[in-house]
């Protein structure tokens, strides 16, 4: 191991060495620099960038002093080298300020350094650099142009020779829309089209599953990858060029998914990753471009969907990604929520994504899902690196399930392993809901494959923060206030009470919640625990 990390130390000092000498900065110097023929319309990128409608003139700016910040943040450092604030400016801005402005980070910034020349932020730069066009090309001097042709493709070849070294998907996705893009914009390079539509096409095949799901389960990522892929046939559209066979099939896919988890109830599931989002202007963006999408189907990606016009039940039922693709995965097997005329009855907690803050690895435990948890333990287990999001280490498999949606009656049934090894527990969980009488009943079973161990059980129901919850005096059931509507959470036999927590639900912060659990303690055999909930 000792020896292992010492090489890798060696490599990366190695890889430091070579990108910052002269021999890397002539390999990736063009020849031949060209003109921009092709001109895509800023509003394409609607769907992607978040910036204030209030559009601002540059004037507004200190010129001289905007690459003078020693000690901003380097979440600002980022925003500011990546342009994307370009789409802010409106198009009395002064072309010569905005051009003078990119003209100063080219004289500062045309060699490769590690800070400034990050697979993502390059993606953004060139892609905010190439729409905006209008204010960072036009109308410029010749020397200028010559600088900023010349630029762009040293960062594309940059980005060809490195892509493959980001471990994350979503920049390298980024990457290849920048290629993409500037190969469209430069035809007088063919290559790096071709090199683009390659590595595309490459991750896609590495990384979406035969239904057009990310492998990694993550919905906010299925977003992701279904805005690129409109952009990316926007810009083909645009610049009258024919659209590869693969971006169309891709799009297909994506969006039957993306209807699957946000069309047909037009609310966030908090699985693996995910928090509240503002999909509702993407799909004007949709609406705008003109695509449509459907899907009827109850399972997709590891995820069941059964609804009804006023009822909805959704469950985690997908066995955990592999390694490489399990940065953002949440450990909630058998985890579900339960929505009701549009609200949240029972919910999960949400994502907190701040690596670096404890709270990214609370909120990746079970302990936040609405499932059962042992021994105060996780299903899955977590490679925890400093800097960097945890991975699975030791993950999961659903072991058998079976969904039947009926008019009548609805039921989920799956189990999985994530217990087996440290306890040799299998835990089964199954979900019936009666439409005619609002009723959920649930049985969570716990068998032992080995000799049976002593050890603590929880069972959560995690509840929304604005949600209200009220023990009865007796003690054998749990009013639920559901902004006006009622219902009653009860489980005989079975240890039932109220307990505060964390709710992640909006991105990057977190608020009290509350949860009903369930406790016990396993005994000398097999045991389900029986819980109902029904609308008052």
């Amino acid at each position: 191991m000792i020896l292992n990390n010492s090489l890798k130390l060696i490599k990366k000092k190695i890889r430091h060495f070579y990108l910052n000498s002269n021999l890397y900065n002539k390999k990736i110097t063009p020849s031949f620099i060209g003109l921009i023929e092709y001109q895509p319309s800023p509003s394409l990128l609607d769907c992607l960038i978040k910036y204030d409608k209030k559009k601002i003139n540059i004037e507004n700016y200190s010129l001289n002093e905007i690459w003078d910040h020693p000690n901003l943040k380097e979440k600002d450092q980022q925003n500011l080298n990546s342009f994307f604030w370009l789409f802010s400016l409106d198009l009395k801005s002064s072309k010569k300020d905005t051009q003078n402005v990119i003209y100063q980070w080219i004289n500062t910034n045309d060699r490769y350094n590690s800070k400034n020349w990050k697979i993502d932020i390059i993606g953004k730069r060139i892609i905010a650099w190439i729409s905006n066009s209008r204010l960072t090309y036009e109308d410029g001097s010749v020397h200028y142009k010559d600088q900023f042709n010349g630029i762009i493709k040293k960062q594309i070849n940059h980005l060809i020779n490195e892509i493959e070294t980001s471990e994350l998907i979503n920049d390298k996705i980024i990457g290849c829309a920048a290629i993409i893009l500037t190969g469209l914009s430069y035809p007088q390079n063919n290559n790096y089209l071709k090199s683009g539509l390659s590595l595309l096409k490459k991750l896609a095949k590495y990384s979406l599953d035969n239904d057009g799901f990310p492998k990694s389960r993550n919905i906010r990522q299925l977003s992701f990858y279904l805005k690129y892929f409109i952009l990316i046939r926007e810009w083909f559209k645009e610049s009258q060029n024919e659209i590869p066979d693969f971006i169309n099939e891709n799009i297909y896919y994506l969006g039957q998914a993306y209807t699957f988890v946000w069309h047909n109830n037009k609310i966030d599931f908090l699985f693996n990753g995910n928090h509240k989002t503002n999909n509702h202007n993407f799909d004007l963006y949709l609406k705008r471009l003109g695509y449509s999408f459907k899907n009827q189907n109850n399972e997709l990606g590891g995820y069941v969907i059964l609804n009804s016009k006023k009822n909805s039940l959704i469950m985690d039922v997908g066995s955990s990604p592999n390694t490489k693709l399990s940065s953002n995965y949440q450990a909630g097997a058998l985890s579900f929520e339960i929505i009701s005329n549009g609200k949240k009855l029972i919910s999960n907690c949400g994502y907190f994504q701040k690596v670096n803050h404890q709270l990214n690895q609370v909120s990746k435990s079970s302990a936040v899902h609405s499932t059962l948890v042992i021994d105060d333990k996780s299903s899955c287990s977590f490679n925890k690196l400093r800097g960097k999001k945890s991975k699975i280490n030791q993950g999961l498999r659903i072991l058998k399930k079976n969904v039947i949606f009926e008019k009548n009656y609805w039921k989920i049934n799956a189990s999985h392993d994530g217990y087996l090894k440290p306890h040799g527990i299998v835990h089964n969980r199954e979900i019936e809901f009666y439409p005619e009488q609002l009723k959920f009943i649930g049985h969570d079973k716990i068998t032992f494959n080995k000799d049976i161990k002593n050890l603590k059980f929880e069972i959560r129901f995690h509840l929304e923060p604005n949600v209200k919850v009220m023990k009865t005096q007796d003690g054998k059931s749990i009013l639920i206030d559901l902004d006006g509507e009622g219902w009653k959470f009860s489980s005989e036999n079975s240890m039932m009470n109220i307990d505060k927590g964390l709710y992640f639900g909006k991105k990057n912060s977190f608020t009290d919640n509350q949860n009903i659990f369930i406790s016990g303690m396993t005994n000398e055999e097999n045991q389900t625990i029986r819980w109902e909930i029904t609308k008052l």
